[in-house]
């Protein structure tokens, strides 16, 4: 893990109100620690901006780019009905749809889904994640674009349970 990788991770965390996060690997390791309260703030974030470093970080951190916005999608399950399961992201990562892409989507709406149905991948630090159905029935909407930046806990899809 390089520094720019490490600098990015302590922005998103700071972003995402978690209030600490360990990544282990082979021979290195990182846990990132915030003295923040978890709150949840709807704002709008311009691509182009910049933020600066969190003041609970425990490496100095240059200016990067904005990740995408998502409390939109976060928004949209308390508009639909209460008898769906929403599938939220089990880590922090780049949300995909398929495994390339010349390949299919895992999953569309309409489809029906049973315990172990791959739903999409999310890679975590250059490990690609399959993310697996732990519920049967039928997905009702996506709830995230193909290639965008999730957060931990964030609602992926909505399904309607069979």
């Amino acid at each position: 893990m390089d520094i720019k990788q490490i600098q990015d991770l302590i922005r998103f965390v700071s972003k995402s109100g978690v209030n600490e996060v360990s990544i282990e690997q082979e021979n290195f390791k990182i846990t990132i620690k915030t003295n923040q309260v978890q709150t949840v703030v709807n704002a709008t974030i311009p691509d182009t901006g910049y933020l600066p470093a969190p003041q609970a970080a425990l490496l100095p951190a240059a200016p990067a780019p904005a990740a995408a916005p998502a409390p939109a999608p976060a928004a949209a399950p308390a508009a639909e009905p209460s008898n769906y399961v929403t599938v939220k992201s089990p880590m922090i990562g780049t949300f995909y749809r398929s495994a390339s892409p010349e390949k299919p989507l895992f999953v569309n709406v309409g489809d029906e889904i049973k315990p172990g149905t791959v739903l999409c991948i999310i890679e975590a630090m250059k490990l690609f994640n399959e993310i697996e159905s732990e519920v049967s029935g039928r997905i009702v909407k996506v709830l995230v674009d193909n290639a965008s930046p999730v957060e931990y806990d964030q609602p992926l899809f909505l399904v309607e349970p069979m």
